[in-house]
């Protein structure tokens, strides 16, 4: 078995994160578990901790559900969370317990601080990557579903990000979403192999929109 997976501090936040409720299709376990192996990817080119990346990894999204109903920040809360369920828990220390709140704290694209240490780093990236590529196109059109956005729309001048309680949907789609946020996500990255996978899937998106354009305006 998976050495990491198999550790008990990891195995502790995998069961939290399976435990949680309300996960839509765009952000649910299988994200997470993209992620997971993202994160351990870039943590062993940057050195940093793999099971405290891992669990981090784990449970970034826990408290995506609450914020998508109305609720606060889902990585503030997610830290505050990690801390509560974790402290004073059998095999985390305190420094154990304090990386892994802080990476959850700073996984956000458009909020919160940025990521300092190198397993906040990792999971940034990781995070930022399942948004691009392949995966990506795919669950930027399963959140499309979730909100009822639409196939294709031209953004208006100047649009920038906004976060999805901003958003009207019904004006909105993955075409705005790549224009806005996703085709500048290279630029975000922390690491040098996330900057490195980031630039192909960024490619493959693009060429994708590009594809639907030429469809969508009849020319192709």
């Amino acid at each position: 078995m998976d050495p990491i997976e198999a550790d008990p501090r990891v195995a502790a936040c995998r069961s939290i994160a399976e435990g949680a409720a309300g996960y839509s299709s765009s952000h649910d376990l299988e994200h997470a578990r993209r992620v997971v192996g993202l994160a351990r990817h870039i943590a062993r080119s940057e050195r940093a901790d793999e099971v405290l990346v891992a669990c981090a990894a784990w449970l970034h999204d826990i408290e995506r559900a609450r914020e998508d109903a109305g609720g606060p920040d889902h990585a503030e809360a997610g830290a505050a969370t990690a801390r509560r369920l974790l402290a004073g828990r059998a095999g985390f220390s305190e420094r154990d317990v304090g990386a892994i709140a802080d990476a959850v704290l700073c996984h956000r694209f458009r909020s919160g601080p940025d990521p300092t240490t190198p397993e906040a780093r990792a999971l940034f990236d990781a995070d930022k990557l399942d948004a691009l590529g392949a995966v990506g196109l795919g669950r930027a059109y399963m959140m499309a579903g979730e909100h009822g956005q639409r196939l294709h729309t031209r953004p208006p001048e100047g649009a920038g990000p906004r976060h999805v309680g901003e958003i009207d949907h019904s004006e909105y789609s993955p075409v705005e979403e790549w224009m806005v946020k996703l085709r500048h996500l290279p630029r975000t990255m922390t690491t040098r192999e996330g900057r490195r996978l980031a630039m192909n899937r960024a490619l493959f998106m693009e060429a994708f929109f590009k594809q639907l354009e030429d469809e969508v305006s009849g020319v192709r």
